[in-house]
C-alpha cells in the first residue's frame, strides 16, 4: 500500500493537469448545446485511459446519443473483474458571469480546483488514471480493470439501456466501482450506501391559441401562469410535506446531517422553514421530494399587456429507494391533471424514469473497500445515503446479478455541484485514487 499511496502521491500534478483539460471542455450533453464538445471529452478521456496503460481503449457509440468510452486490461486468471465507472459530460453552466471563475477555465485556489465537472464527475475519471498508473507499475493488476466513462448522465437515460444491456458481455463485471459521489466532508471518506430514484414531467397549461389583450378580455379569462402556478402549489402542503398521495417513504436508519449542518451546507437563507417533517436524512435519503426545475413564459422584460396563453414547468421528482418508478411518476402525473383549474388544457411529456438502489455493505468484499479508504484518508469511513441519483446502478443490477457496487467520490461538502462555482478538493483526488488502488489491491489478493 505505502509504494501505491507514494506513487499516486508524486503523480499529482498530472492528475491536476489531466483534470483541467477536461475541464476545459464544455461537454453538455443537452439538446440546444454543441454535440461536438461531448465528443472532444469523450477522445479526451480515450486519451488520458491510453496513457495510464490501458491497451484497449474505444468510443462506443450510441445511436442518435453522445459517446461513452470503455477501456480494459486482462488480469490473472481466476482474478476477480472490477469495472470502473464514472462520466463526461457536465451540467450546464447556467449564469456564468456570477461565477467567480469562468465555469470552463480551470482555477487552483487554496488546493480546490474549480470549474464545470471537476466535481461531476471529470475527478472520477482523474481518480480511475491514477489508480490504473500506479497499479500497472507493479507490472500485471491483481484484478481485470474495466472502464466506462459514460457521455450522458446528466442529460437523458435514453440510450442508457442500450449502453448496458447493449453491451452486456463487454461491461460483465464482479465489481463495480461508481466514482461519482463523495465525501461528507473533506477529510471523512464516506460510503455512499442508497441513491434516490428520479425522473421528471414537463407540464404544459394552455388556455388560448394565442395571446389576447389583457384589457379587452381581462376578468373572464383565466391566463396560464396563474393556473400553473395552481397545479404546482397543490404538490405540497402548507407545511411543505409532498402531497402527492400513494409515494412510498421509510425511516432512514443510518448516519445523517443534523439540520444545522444541512442549513449550513446548502447556504439556505436562515429564515427560510425547510420542507417536510422527520430527520434530515429521511427527508433527504427515504422520503420522496419534488421540486420545479423550470419555468417557460413570458420573461420579466418582455412583459407585454396580454393574457397568457401557455406556461411549460419542468417538475422534478425524487423518489426513496425501493419505490416503483414508473408508478410514482403516475402518480405525479395524475395529481397534476387533477388540480388543474378552470377546464385549462394539459399536457404531460415524462422522461424517462430512474430508480433508487440500496447497496448491501455487509459483504466480504466491502471489508477491503472499508480499509483502503482508512488506510488512504486515516479516518474513520462513513456510511450514509445519497439524496441524488446514478441511473447507472440499479441498470447494473438488474443486468448483472450478484454484482456488488461502490459507490464513491472525491466531492465533498463544498462542491457545489449543479450549482456555479462548481469545485473538488485536489488533496481528495489523490486520496481516493490512492484508496482505489488500494482496493483493487486488496480484492486482488484475496
Amino acid at each position: 500500500m505505502n509504494d501505491l499511496h507514494q506513487r499516486i502521491a508524486e503523480d499529482r500534478d498530472r492528475i491536476v493537469d489531466e483534470l483541467g483539460r477536461l475541464v476545459t471542455i464544455p461537454s453538455v450533453g443537452y439538446e440546444g448545446y454543441d454535440p461536438a464538445h461531448v465528443r472532444a471529452s469523450a477522445e479526451a478521456t480515450a486519451d488520458i485511459l491510453r496513457d495510464a496503460g490501458l491497451a484497449d481503449v474505444r468510443l462506443v457509440e450510441l445511436d442518435g446519443g453522445h459517446p461513452a468510452v470503455f477501456g480494459q486490461h486482462e488480469g490473472p486468471d481466476g482474478a476477480p473483474t472490477v469495472l470502473l465507472y464514472a462520466h463526461h459530460d457536465v451540467q450546464p453552466a447556467a449564469d456564468p458571469d456570477e461565477w467567480a471563475h469562468p465555469p470552463f477555465e480551470p482555477t487552483e485556489i487554496d488546493g480546490r480546483l474549480f470549474g464545470r465537472g471537476s466535481a461531476d464527475d471529470k475527478c472520477g475519471i482523474a481518480i480511475h488514471a491514477a489508480a490504473i498508473r500506479s497499479l500497472l507499475a507493479d507490472g500485471e493488476p491483481p484484478v481485470s480493470i474495466k472502464v466506462l466513462v459514460e457521455g450522458e448522465e446528466e442529460c437523458s437515460t435514453e440510450h442508457l439501456p442500450a449502453l448496458v444491456q447493449g453491451n452486456a458481455d463487454l461491461l460483465r463485471a464482479d465489481v463495480a466501482v461508481v466514482a461519482d459521489s463523495g465525501n461528507i466532508r473533506t477529510g471523512v471518506p464516506t460510503i455512499t450506501t442508497s441513491v434516490r430514484g428520479a425522473t421528471s414531467l414537463e407540464v404544459r397549461v394552455d388556455v388560448l391559441p394565442q395571446a389576447v389583450h389583457s384589457g379587452a378580455f381581462g376578468g373572464p379569462l383565466p391566463d396560464a401562469i396563474t393556473a400553473l402556478a395552481r397545479m404546482i402549489a397543490s404538490l405540497h402542503t402548507d407545511d411543505g410535506e409532498v402531497a402527492v398521495e400513494g409515494l412510498h417513504a421509510f425511516e432512514w436508519s443510518g448516519d445523517g446531517l443534523t439540520e444545522e449542518a444541512f442549513r449550513v451546507e446548502s447556504n439556505v437563507y436562515p429564515e427560510v422553514q425547510l420542507f417536510g417533517s422527520g430527520s434530515i436524512a429521511d427527508r433527504t435519503l427515504t422520503q420522496p421530494s419534488i421540486n420545479v426545475l423550470g419555468f417557460d413564459a413570458p420573461r420579466v422584460n418582455e412583459v407585454a399587456n396580454q393574457i397568457v396563453p401557455t406556461a411549460t414547468a419542468v417538475i422534478g421528482l425524487r423518489m426513496a429507494p425501493g419505490d416503483d418508478y414508473a408508478k410514482a411518476r403516475q402518480l405525479v402525473a395524475d395529481h397534476l391533471r387533477a388540480a388543474a383549474p378552470w377546464g385549462v388544457r394539459v399536457t404531460i411529456d415524462e422522461d424517462e424514469p430512474g430508480a433508487g438502489y440500496i447497496v448491501d455493505t455487509a459483504s466480504p468484499r466491502f471489508a477491503s473497500v472499508r480499509e483502503a479508504l482508512t488506510e488512504a484518508f486515516d479516518h474513520e469511513v462513513i456510511e450514509i445515503g445519497s439524496g441524488g441519483s446514478i441511473p447507472l446502478v440499479p441498470l447494473l443490477a438488474e443486468t448483472f446479478p450478484g454484482i456488488e457496487v461502490v459507490m464513491w467520490g472525491a466531492a465533498d461538502d463544498r462542491s457545489n455541484y449543479h450549482s456555479r462555482d462548481e469545485s473538488v478538493d485536489l488533496g481528495e483526488v489523490v486520496r481516493m485514487a490512492q484508496a482505489e488502488a488500494g482496493f483493487l489491491e486488496k480484492l486482488g489478493r484475496r
